[in-house]
């Protein structure tokens, strides 16, 4: 009888490999309910953020090229398509779907931008003119972040905030878990920040993005400070509003194109240093999109 059994199955098996296929197939990753809400533009403050608080999900004044960096994690120079993916600014609300988890927002979001969006994208290798961080003559020389007083690391919250403010006194980026960096005061500084999230920083005030190429640990925390003259200042917050959305007139957004000598040379001082390569790397390259998102 077991025999007969056994022998049954495998004809049932070999006749229908489809549907036991179709039957294990994982369940497309969606949000239960999500809107997305075109943003006017903002002259001269700019608030950003991305907030993960149990099943809710908020991304406020993001693009569609800020979205897909965080839902494909590819820089934002790997991701070529028209002008308004970096320009035009959404709020989206999400709620997460009954059991599942922040891993899964990233899959969730990439299906949001493709189905609102009616986008088709393909990956290709292409060259970029980059920064490549790497140490100096004499080796680097990056604080490690300390502990905190109780002489642990404190644990991370559940929920994930990551926000962002801008204005002409400055920048202060928190990444949530005591990790932030601040840009004022012709100073930059930055506190418990990973490598990666350090290349990302200073990708945001460089001509040029910035490849890490440091051979650092990927997890090792580190604090830094770098003095910036005055008009390296002014430039570099130039640069940052505009990657931001912010409009600016155009004798401001002339500065921008100017070198940033000081930082440069300043990042001397904690044995890293930027030099100038190309690199090939992946890009993510939009094919079609539609500029105004389906109805939510």
């Amino acid at each position: 009888m077991i025999m007969t059994r056994t022998a049954s199955f495998s004809v049932v098996a070999a006749f229908f490999p489809v549907l036991a296929i179709a039957q294990t197939a994982p369940a497309r990753l969606e949000f239960e309910v999500a809107s997305i809400r075109p943003v006017a533009p903002q002259e001269a403050r700019v608030d950003i953020g991305m907030h993960i608080d149990g099943s809710q999900v908020r991304f406020n004044f993001l693009s569609v090229r800020d979205c897909m960096r965080i839902a494909w994690q590819v820089p934002e120079y790997q991701i070529i398509g028209p002008d308004w993916v970096a320009s035009d600014r959404f709020n989206i609300s999400a709620k997460l779907p009954a059991g599942s988890t922040q891993d899964q927002v990233r899959e969730m979001l990439q299906n949001l931008i493709k189905d609102r969006f009616k986008m088709t994208i393909h990956t290709e290798k292409r060259e970029f003119a980059v920064y490549a961080l790497v140490p100096g003559k004499n080796g680097l020389k990056l604080t490690e972040s300390v502990p905190d007083a109780a002489g642990q690391a404190a644990a991370p919250s559940k929920a994930l905030n990551v926000s962002a403010s801008g204005s002409a006194a400055g920048v202060s980026v928190d990444f949530g878990n005591g990790s932030y960096y601040t840009f004022a005061d012709n100073k930059l500084v930055g506190h418990r920040l990973t490598m990666q999230q350090i290349v990302d920083t200073l990708s945001r005030y460089t001509d040029k993005p910035v490849v890490d190429m440091t051979g650092a640990p990927a997890t090792a925390h580190y604090d830094f400070s770098f003095e910036i003259t005055a008009d390296d200042y002014r430039t570099m917050l130039i640069r940052t509003a505009l990657k931001a959305g912010v409009s600016l007139p155009a004798e401001a957004v002339r500065l921008a194109d100017l070198p940033i000598d000081s930082l440069l040379s300043d990042m001397e001082s904690v044995g890293l240093k930027l030099d100038s390569r190309k690199a090939a790397q992946d890009a993510l390259v939009i094919d079609h999109a539609d500029k105004t998102p389906t109805e939510n």
